[in-house]
């Protein structure tokens, strides 16, 4: 019963709006606080500038799925490759010596770690359910 609860259509166009609206807010983050964000967290002002102009992106990509009225198979699929692959660059971070994050940066990352791969899991246990006819 909770698992077709959480892969219902319903549930996988809600968790597609949270990711729209959590890229919309980190990117815009990203952007307009990277000096102060570089210092507090410890990461390249030039890694947060990317990352937030690559979260607005993605944040679109995001809208025009949960906007369609058949949720495009092909392009959420992109959506949750997109969140393994930013989970797996978090950790990365997380544990390799390429940066050195403050610890409010490790708790940073450890929160896009965590909750992007549960939203990732959603939305394949709900890309799977989508019926045949909504592929295109």
């Amino acid at each position: 019963m909770l698992m077709n609860l959480l892969s219902s259509p319903s549930t996988l166009r809600a968790v597609v709006w949270f990711d729209a609206s959590t890229g919309v807010l980190l990117g815009a983050l990203h952007l307009l606080l990277t000096a102060s964000l570089a210092e507090w967290l410890g990461l390249p002002a030039s890694l947060l500038t990317v990352t937030g102009v690559m979260l607005l992106g993605y944040a679109a990509l995001a809208i025009t799925i949960a906007r369609a009225p058949a949720m495009p198979r092909g392009l959420l699929w992109v959506l949750i490759v997109g969140n393994f692959a930013w989970a797996l660059a978090s950790l990365g971070l997380l544990l390799g010596s390429t940066v050195a994050p403050t610890a409010l940066g490790q708790v940073y990352l450890w929160m896009h770690v965590l909750p992007t791969v549960v939203m990732a899991e959603l939305q394949w246990m709900g890309a799977r359910r989508l019926p045949r006819l909504a592929a295109a």
